[in-house]
Order: structure tokens, then sequence, then C-alpha cells
């Protein structure tokens, strides 16, 4: 496709899903799988897109995707992050969580465009931080290792010691003004919360 850029995106789906009780990425959300939702708007922003699993055999019959599983197993979401990077093709790769069923590709290109050569380009909103809705630098890599190796596992544990830019809340803000691409669904009772707002 034509207007693919040379970005990979990553999907983390290596969680457990305790709080669920089933794999998050194949619920359905209006009709469609929750990761088929993400990778059908993937295609339309990236040249390569990685999902990242501990159960390659759910996602085989994907196409134009690559599955990997978990380099540095059992560490989190950043451990999900350092083979994201590792495999990745490009510089830059978008990452998020296989359960965000709203993403926003206006704000994802809009993101994109604030690269200036920093590691992280992450947006802020009224919650804080959202580390599973931003732009990763493989310059990430060595920090991550060191850090898992210290026993830490949350993203956010890499942040104090790279060059991030946080996009503050007001710069994106009207392009998603019910901030519905930063919903993920853990609990039975998001989900249902989630198929309520869903038209």
């Amino acid at each position: 496709m034509e207007n693919q850029l040379n970005f990979t995106g990553i999907i983390l789906s290596g969680g457990k899903s305790l709080r669920m009780g089933k794999n998050k990425a194949f619920i359905e959300i209006e009709g469609l799988p929750m990761i088929e939702r993400i990778l059908n708007l993937f295609e339309k922003i990236f040249n390569e897109i990685l999902v990242i699993t501990n159960d390659r055999n759910q996602f085989d019959h994907f196409n134009n995707v690559k599955i990997y599983s978990d380099l540095i197993p059992y560490k989190g979401a950043l451990g999900g992050l350092f083979t994201g990077l590792f495999y990745s093709s490009y510089e830059y790769s978008f990452c998020v969580g296989c359960d965000m069923p709203f993403l926003n590709e206006s704000l994802i290109k809009f993101l994109i465009k604030k690269i200036e050569g920093e590691d992280i380009i992450v947006p802020k909103t009224e919650k804080g931080l959202e580390p599973l809705h931003a732009i990763y630098s493989k310059r990430c890599l060595p920090l991550i290792k060191k850090t898992i190796d210290s026993g830490k596992s949350r993203i956010i544990d890499i942040y104090p010691f790279l060059n991030i830019k946080v996009i503050e809340e007001r710069e994106f803000i009207e392009l998603d003004p019910e901030r519905k691409s930063f919903l993920n669904i853990n609990t039975p009772e998001e989900l249902e919360k989630i198929k309520r707002m869903s038209p």
C-alpha cells in the first residue's frame, strides 16, 4: 500500500488475561476480534506488523504479520516491548496492547510526526502517561535489557533514563475528544462498559 510508513507496529499479546478469563485479543467488539481491529488499522499505516505472544499458534492464520515469542519470558509488557524492538526492521515502532479496540489513525500519525530524534514519544492524558500507546526507538534496547535484568518489568521504569518527548493532551485531544484510543479491556465489567459505548 503506497501510504504505508517505514515504521513497525507492535502489538503485545502476551498477557495471561487472568482477570478476563480468556484471551483478550480474540474478544469481539462490534463483531470483530480486537486483534483484527488493530491489525486492519496497522495494515493501513505501517510497512511491518509484529505480534508478540506466548501462544503463537493462535495467530498463525494472520497474513502479513510476523509472530514472535518473548525473548525474555514472563517479564510483562517491558519484555514484550524488548522483543518487538529487537525484531523490528525499522528504527521506530509504535507499540500497543492487544486489548485496545478503538485506536485512532489520525492520532497515531500525529504522534509519528512529532518525532525529532527522541528515544520515546508518549502521549499524556488526564490519567497520566500512556506507555502502551507510544513510539519507541531501537536505541531503547540496551536500557530495557538492563532494566529487566534488575528485576523490573514496567515500561515506565525506563523513562527517566532516556530522551523522551511527552505529548500533552491539549495537543491531540481534538483528534480523539473521548480519549477512546486509550481504552483497554481487562475485566468482564470493562468489556460490558465498552460494548455499551459501541454504536
